[in-house]
């Protein structure tokens, strides 16, 4: 139905959700609001409303406006003249399934904090989006190396042990779409032919575990296993520490050990 078709209640009601974009396509205000948050996981925490209007490309009118109405909701947060993520969020990410009660990350958490204990590296826990390592959850000790990763950002699967253990189980399209991405090198040690990257996937899938040898960072080393489920890896995890201090056999058959136990969990959780 076309907005001239509508009564006038229905028309206003429909413009007061919907903005036009400068090419005369016409784009919802939900779509437009969602993309003010993604300016946050892009450039935050903190945000004044033209930066935000600049990185999601809309008119500062439109982003104030709507960035009013996400703190109303509570999406966003006040920070003196600068705007930041609101609790709600927070409320909200912990609602998705695999982080509710008997999901994925609650299941796998004791296994993940036994395998810190026994590992003294810093433990995580990933699953693979697109072409992409998305951090669930993150272990670390005030004695362990620094790491920059956060729960809930992402890393490319090409250059972790994460995303190759997960890669070594996925379909052909999901390998070809990172392929045709490109191999990043982020260190002299990144792998840049496919041929044998597609190699290593292969051993990965053979032996379980999967290794990041400084490829993503000079001087850090993780070893990964992935977490199987009804036949398909459903998340994996890793141990990462020194590569002056990392003994990859013994912590390669550690965190395979606690992957399997994981995916054994899955599995009675859901008998």
């Amino acid at each position: 139905m076309s907005v001239t078709a509508l009564s006038p209640t229905s028309a206003a009601a429909t413009r007061a959700v919907m903005t036009q974009t400068d090419d005369g396509r016409v784009t919802p205000s939900v779509t437009k609001a969602l993309q003010l948050l993604e300016a946050f996981r892009e450039a935050g925490p903190a945000l004044g409303v033209s930066e935000v209007a600049r990185i999601a490309g809309m008119p500062k009118s439109t982003a104030f406006r709507l960035l009013n109405h996400l703190e109303e909701g509570g999406y966003v947060e006040r920070a003196g003249r600068l705007y930041v993520l609101g609790r709600r969020l927070f409320e909200l990410g912990n609602a998705v399934e695999m982080c509710r009660p008997d999901g994925l990350r609650e299941i796998a958490l004791p296994h993940l904090a036994d395998l810190y204990v026994a590992t003294s590296k810093v433990v995580h826990l990933g699953v693979l989006e697109g072409t992409d390592v998305v951090y669930l959850e993150k272990i670390c000790g005030l004695e362990t190396i620094q790491v920059d990763t956060v729960v809930g950002g992402r890393m490319p699967a090409a250059c972790s042990a994460l995303g190759k253990a997960m890669l070594a189980f996925s379909e052909r399209v999901t390998i070809g779409r990172v392929l045709d991405g490109g191999l990043a090198r982020r260190t002299r040690y990144s792998h840049s032919d496919p041929a044998r990257f597609l190699g290593e996937l292969r051993r990965v899938n053979t032996e379980r575990v999967a290794f990041d040898r400084e490829e993503n960072r000079l001087g850090l080393v993780c070893a990964a296993a992935p977490v199987i489920h009804r036949g398909r890896a459903v998340a994996a995890i890793s141990a990462c520490g020194s590569a002056t201090k990392f003994n990859t056999a013994l912590v390669g058959t550690q965190v395979r050990r606690a992957a399997d136990a994981i995916s054994q969990a899955l599995q009675q959780r859901a008998a």
